[in-house]
């Protein structure tokens, strides 16, 4: 498939023109014109593009890529290090931040809430890319603890009592603590993203509303994954997945 096949067919499929992000969404770095094997990854770190080169990627698939909104735009020390890696195998880079997140069946968000068997009810947040519902079954925030740390093989940060009943919650993926307060409101017992800051801590045992801060990259493995996933049945490319371990 051409690059720029791909990339238009993306921007439909994910409608990611109609979002005001904090990076560009699309071809970052432009390498070979025609794409016959896509490698994924969470992050466009040093070590996903080497893994990607090594299977002799035509183009990574990522959900963070570079060039964020206020950082240093000057092309030195580890940006430099990455693109000129991109740039000498001719290898493409595709990032999707907040149209991955958000998409309805493909997003990070609704691949989470999937895999953890949550019934999704609503969307709230910045340009409606949380999630609230219900469990499929009333459950303790022991049990629920216990089955986030099974589907995404780590244990999460818990704030609550263990015994408490679960039957609402909302979710988020990656940094999404500043959530928190939109979530009480919706009247949740739980609320679950992948990072926590001090505040929310307080935030929770105060309003009985758990918090479950289950990692950021262990939260954001799946959209990418479901995308690549699309790509190859859809698109007739070869996809491989490169889990690239982060504690965060």
């Amino acid at each position: 498939m051409l690059l720029n096949d791909l990339r238009d067919y993306i921007a439909s499929l994910l409608e990611s023109d109609r979002f005001r992000d904090y990076c560009p969404n699309g071809v970052q770095v432009e390498g070979k014109a025609e794409v016959r094997r896509i490698a994924s990854g969470v992050t466009a770190s040093q070590r996903l593009l080497q893994a990607a080169t090594a299977w002799n990627a035509d183009a990574i698939l990522v959900h963070h890529g570079y060039f964020w909104r206020n950082e240093d735009a000057a092309v030195t020390g580890i940006k430099k290090q990455r693109i000129a890696h991109l740039l000498q195998h001719d290898v493409s880079l595709l990032a999707y931040h907040l149209p991955l997140d958000a998409h309805a069946k493909l997003g990070n968000n609704a691949q989470l809430g999937q895999l953890l068997g949550f019934m999704e009810h609503g969307r709230f947040g910045e340009q409606g890319i949380a999630c609230y519902g219900e469990l499929a079954q009333v459950e303790t925030l022991a049990q629920l603890t216990q089955k986030i740390a099974h589907s995404l093989q780590r244990p999460p940060l818990v704030i609550g009592e263990g015994g408490s009943i679960i039957r609402r919650v909302a979710w988020c993926t990656g940094a999404a603590q500043g959530y928190f307060e939109e979530a009480i409101a919706l009247g949740v017992d739980a609320f679950l993203t992948g990072e926590i800051s001090e505040q929310n801590v307080h935030e929770a045992l105060e309003t009985g509303v758990a918090f479950i801060a289950a990692g950021h990259h262990a939260t954001e493995r799946y959209g990418v994954q479901a995308l690549g996933t699309h790509l190859a049945e859809n698109c007739g490319i070869e996809h491989r997945f490169f889990e690239i371990e982060n504690p965060v």
